[in-house]
């Protein structure tokens, strides 16, 4: 959780919330270094925000009108982490799965798996469920 910029996350969903355009940073995946660029965010009916630590803090996630936890199997998320880690963010396999062993891992089933309560929807199976 400390790794996120928790105080502009909330300023930028406040933004977002009362219909205002906003200027999200860009992040480099690659570099894992935010960047002097932005996405601008134009106000919307319907606004997905998505990511893994969505939940954790109560005066964010009680900004959402409707909370979902897409869930899925931990070898479906360790493939998906392989696959993009090697293929978009040019790492190799023995630091990708070094790096899940002992530091992700432990850090999804601390602070993001918990979270999975506060939804109002829990998906499961993921991208694979077709239904949802």
């Amino acid at each position: 959780p400390d790794a996120f910029d928790m105080e502009l996350m909330l300023k930028i969903l406040k933004k977002i919330q009362a219909g205002q355009i906003c200027n999200i940073p860009d992040y480099d995946f690659v570099t894992n270094s935010r960047l002097q660029t932005t996405t601008t965010i134009y106000p919307a009916d319907v606004v997905l925000f998505e990511g893994i630590l969505m939940f954790y803090q109560k005066n964010v996630r009680d900004l959402f009108h409707m909370k979902l936890f897409v869930d899925c199997d931990a070898d479906t998320r360790l493939a998906r982490r392989v696959m993009r880690d090697t293929r978009e963010r040019g790492r190799n396999l023995e630091n990708v799965l070094l790096q899940y062993t002992k530091l992700v891992k432990p850090a999804f089933e601390e602070f993001c798996l918990p979270t999975k309560k506060f939804a109002d929807v829990i998906i499961p199976r993921g991208a694979e469920n077709t239904v949802a």
